[in-house]
């Protein structure tokens, strides 16, 4: 038996040595955890055991990583997406369920020397085969920038309606199994305190927050402040923990209430550490619940419950996200994402085993089976793209349609900039670019955003420059640099990587949080690497004028200029639907395109007569046509005119009262 330290220090080897081999196979690195885990647990090496260290460890990883999925939310996103968590994730669960117990009935027969068809083992199988892996499928979706997507809102959506469907899961499963105990009443005392404390922390959590957050930065100390991040995200777990709910969900709540402050960045770098550690050791005990005697033994056994299971959850996910109006490929991303088994699967079964309501064997069969639809999850996602492609015929007409329209664009171009990423820094350097008449193309992944931007003029399509088909129609053979402004560097490696390959002596600017990955960018094809937000956006600007022959000492009158006037020119930008949302502290300026319409109020009228200034928008283009007016308060509206305006949101929606 292995003290704390040893084990401690047997799990650390064995990932330091899983995560080597994994990267020089050009492998995920979570693999590589899970990997070792079979190999050193105690079904095959036996370096180590499943022990109250282990378990704790790997349930501290799951913690930081919703505490810092919480810092991508905020209480008005989380409201937004109320119908997809308790529509989506109640359809998901409950059909999910209905399904396994149906199965189980079925199979019940066949195997009779595992179980008996009590309502008690189908409702527990059906409850563990419901859930999904936060950990991994949510690591996932950051990785691959996916987060925000469609299918990323649905696929998180689900996974926290999972995390609080686990509470009365295991108060039914007990109840079921025995027909005597007051199941109504214990339900109700869990929902009431479960009320109570969701409650309680949002509705006083984020002022007590935002005020010990001052006082303990008004102490100057980093190591007070690390200390209390690592206060708060625990606490917030143990008081969930505490009322019947899931650790992880308190640290999701503590997250998402933090994300409301000015401190959500810098919480957001120093809670890294821990998440990517722990969250490692996570998937390392994962990997030794893993018997391959017994899968070898019952190969054909743990490849039915590996395989249907996976199948009928992706079907019945993919068909309850189109019945919610998710698009064809969205809803199989979102099936494919969430098909495999979770952790709080885990524990359900674990309670049916130890309720004697399941056979133990066939326990351990349906944990190998989840086990290895876990390890499959990667290989999954790797893939997903073509598995839509295969199942979605109207899939690949998009992409395909998405594709030719943007090559249409861009085919007349030359000696253009293809601008990856069109947020704040993105359409900064476009505004740049356009006063010295350098031609642009941008490409973005939000659609809103996209929309917003071609029609007030911008040289934008909806694309994703990591795909070599994506830069070949942006005209990457006819173009005179890159500039990559998403501050991710696997992302941008992997841009670069099809930029390098298909245009070799093509100049490439990267943008980048600090100078931590400044070499790797270097090595990965990066001409320069430029600093962060507003000031990384002249810096990038500067360096592709200076890289397409504009003379210097304009280029620094520029930079003096746009500084003199304290960024005013570069202020506002299109939103779109995964930007951060306005809260009481911080009303963001944004620019916003109002197409004038037939029998639009403001048509025939001057800018003077309008006054948009009085209810605190202003007017920064005017597009007609395809041509871009000169703005001025005499100015008149036309009908097929496109205004655009910048403002708070508040603004901007009187002022487009006014004109229409």
């Amino acid at each position: 038996m292995h003290s704390a330290l040893e084990l401690t220090l047997i799990l650390l080897i064995a990932a330091v040595l899983g995560v080597v081999a994994f990267r020089m196979l050009h492998l995920p690195p979570m693999l590589g955890y899970l990997t070792v885990g079979v190999l050193i647990g105690p079904h095959a090496l036996g370096l180590a055991s499943q022990s109250p260290t282990t378990h704790t460890l790997a349930e501290f990883g799951v913690v930081f990583l919703m505490f810092s999925i919480g810092l991508e939310f905020s209480l008005p996103k989380l409201k937004a997406m109320r119908r997809n968590v308790f529509g989506l994730g109640t359809a998901q669960v409950g059909l999910t369920i209905l399904m396994s117990m149906a199965g189980v009935a079925l199979l019940a027969p066949l195997l009779p020397q595992y179980f008996d068809i009590s309502l008690g083992a189908a409702f527990a199988i059906g409850g563990a085969l419901s859930m999904s892996s936060t950990a991994i499928v949510l690591k996932l979706l950051t990785e691959k920038l996916e987060l925000e997507s469609e299918h990323g809102r649905r696929i998180t959506a689900i996974l926290l309606f999972q995390d609080l469907a686990v509470v009365p899961l295991l108060i039914l499963i007990p109840a079921l199994g025995n027909p005597g105990a007051d199941m109504v009443e214990d339900l109700g005392k869990a929902a009431l305190k479960a009320v109570f404390v969701l409650a309680l922390l949002l509705s006083f959590g984020q002022i007590l927050l935002r005020r010990w957050f001052q006082i303990v930065v008004q102490r100057r100390s980093q190591e007070l402040f690390m200390l209390n991040l690592l206060l708060i995200t625990l606490g917030a777990a143990w008081v969930t923990e505490v009322a019947g709910l899931s650790l992880a969900l308190g640290a999701f709540i503590a997250g998402m209430l933090i994300s409301e402050t000015e401190y959500r960045l810098q919480v957001e770098e120093d809670i890294k550490p821990f998440r990517d550690v722990l969250l490692g050791l996570f998937f390392i005990s994962v990997g030794m619940m893993l018997d391959m005697a017994l899968v070898f033994n019952n190969l054909l056994l743990v490849l039915a419950l590996l395989v249907i299971p996976f199948a009928l959850k992706f079907g019945l996910i993919a068909i309850v996200a189109r019945w919610f109006g998710a698009p064809s490929g969205v809803a199989i991303r979102t099936g494919l994402g969430l098909a495999q088994g979770g952790e709080f699967g885990f524990v359900l079964l674990n309670q049916a085993g130890a309720l004697k309501l399941i056979d133990p064997g066939f326990v351990q069969l349906i944990l190998a089976a989840m086990v290895l639809s876990m390890l499959a999850t990667p290989f999954v996602f790797a893939n997903a793209d073509r598995i839509v492609m295969r199942l979605s015929r109207n899939e690949w007409m998009q992409q395909s349609l998405a594709l030719t329209s943007l090559a249409a664009r861009t085919m007349s171009d030359e000696k253009h900039v293809i601008i990856a990423g069109f947020g704040r820094t993105g359409q900064s350097i476009a505004k740049v670019l356009e006063e010295e008449n350098i031609p642009y193309h941008a490409l973005d992944l939000d659609p809103q955003r996209v929309q917003e931007a071609q029609a007030a003029g911008a040289n934008v399509s909806y694309g994703d420059t990591s795909r070599r088909e994506s830069l070949i129609a942006a005209g990457i053979h006819r173009a005179a640099a890159l500039v990559v402004t998403y501050a991710d560097t696997q992302a941008a490696l992997k841009t670069l990587h099809f930029a390098n390959e298909l245009a070799p002596t093509l100049p490439a600017i990267v943008r980048s949080i600090d100078d931590t990955d400044l070499e790797k960018l270097r090595a990965g094809g990066a001409d320069e690497v430029v600093p962060e937000t507003i000031e990384g956006s002249l810096m990038l600007a500067s360096q592709t004028l200076l890289m397409l022959g504009v003379p210097l000492s304009e280029v620094v009158q520029r930079l003096q200029r746009v500084r003199g006037e304290r960024y005013a020119s570069l202020r506002g930008y299109f939103h779109g639907q995964g930007d951060v949302p306005d809260d009481e502290h911080h009303l963001q300026v944004r620019l916003h395109s109002v197409p004038i319409r037939e029998r639009a109020a403001a048509i025939g009228r001057e800018f003077s007569e309008l006054a948009l200034s009085d209810v605190g928008a202003e007017v920064t283009a005017v597009r007609r046509g395809k041509s871009r007016l000169t703005f001025s308060p005499e100015l008149r509206l036309e009908a097929g005119d496109v205004v655009v305006l910048r403002g708070t949101a508040e603004a901007i929606e009187r002022a487009e009262k006014r004109l229409l």
